[in-house]
């Protein structure tokens, strides 16, 4: 194999501690090196890009397109190496890390849970969790076992069905009583709060009773069920969302139903994993243990 001559790690922290100072003498400084040093690697970066990354305006530093560019991709790459580095540091010969991924609503209101038995279960397994909004490549992603919503069909992934969901408008009770709603079509006048991956919600809410509104796709949007029901109980409008969400704020009176139609969901909350990681222990125990929990615990609202 050709060996490849590549930046080294020193020269991408000298690049990142002088585009973060906007100076090559307070990077020295952070690196414990010499402001010439910096500057040598600098340039020697330049040249083997072929674009300057830094020019000078007035006296100032500042950094060129192609620098702020290489700038985020060596902030990944530097964060990355790090990552991997405390991995090491912090591998103790005994255990293992399962790798999963959630969407942060059903991952902070429903899977945080599940994870304290599963942790006393299985002392040897160390979980990373993080966040996704949307399906993904898992294997792209270094992700061992996942949390989609969808039609529970995803190339290259086991499925395994959690529930379905019932979707229900719900308002903070205050806003709700100024808007003396006299039927479902009134709904539409009011502040409607939207996720941005189910822009259509409403328009099928509306739908599926029969009413047609030119105001359904209009309001504010959020990325996450968990800000969109926050910004609900703060009075902003009124939102859709799966009822086992908000079962808890519903039952104290935080939130109430702006209307009693209930919409069918077409999808479902499936927990996924690559085919080919189906007899890994780690694996293979998680969703057996995430299986179990739906079963005794199909929140209201749900069905399997």
């Amino acid at each position: 194999m050709t060996a490849r001559h590549l930046p080294s790690t020193i020269t991408m922290q000298c690049f990142e501690a002088a585009a973060r100072h906007m100076s090559f003498t307070r990077a020295a400084d952070e690196l414990s090196i010499t402001q010439s040093a910096v500057s040598k690697q600098v340039a020697q970066l330049e040249a083997y890009l072929q674009h300057k990354l830094f020019r000078r305006v007035r006296r100032t530093l500042v950094l060129t397109p192609e620098g702020s560019l290489y700038l985020t991709e060596v902030r990944k790459i530097l964060a990355q190496i790090e990552m991997s580095a405390n991995t090491i540091m912090t591998y103790s010969g005994q255990g293992e890390i399962l790798r999963v991924a959630s969407l942060p609503t059903f991952g902070a209101r429903w899977l945080a849970r599940q994870l304290p038995d599963f942790l006393d279960a299985n002392p040897h397994i160390d979980l990373s969790v993080r966040d996704h909004v949307e399906a993904f490549d898992l294997d792209q992603e270094d992700i061992d076992v996942a949390i989609f919503h969808g039609h529970g069909s995803w190339p290259n992934l086991e499925c395994h069905k959690l529930f379905d969901e019932e979707v229900v408008a719900v308002g903070a009770p205050d806003y709700l009583a100024r808007q003396h709603l006299a039927s479902a079509a009134d709904l539409a006048e009011c502040r409607l709060l939207h996720l941005s991956t189910r822009p259509d919600a409403w328009h099928r809410w509306f739908a599926d009773q029969g009413i047609t509104t030119d105001r359904s796709y209009h309001g504010t949007r959020f990325e996450t069920f968990q800000m969109l029901i926050r910004t609900a109980m703060s009075g902003g409008g009124l939102a859709l969302v799966p009822r086992f969400f908000v079962d808890v704020e519903l039952t104290e009176g935080r939130l109430a139903l702006a209307w009693s139609h209930v919409l069918q969901g077409p999808d479902a909350y499936h927990l996924v994993h690559p085919e080919h990681l189906g007899d890994l222990s780690r694996v293979r125990r998680f969703v057996d243990h995430v299986l179990a929990c739906a079963e005794a615990d199909t929140p209201a609202g749900t069905s399997r």
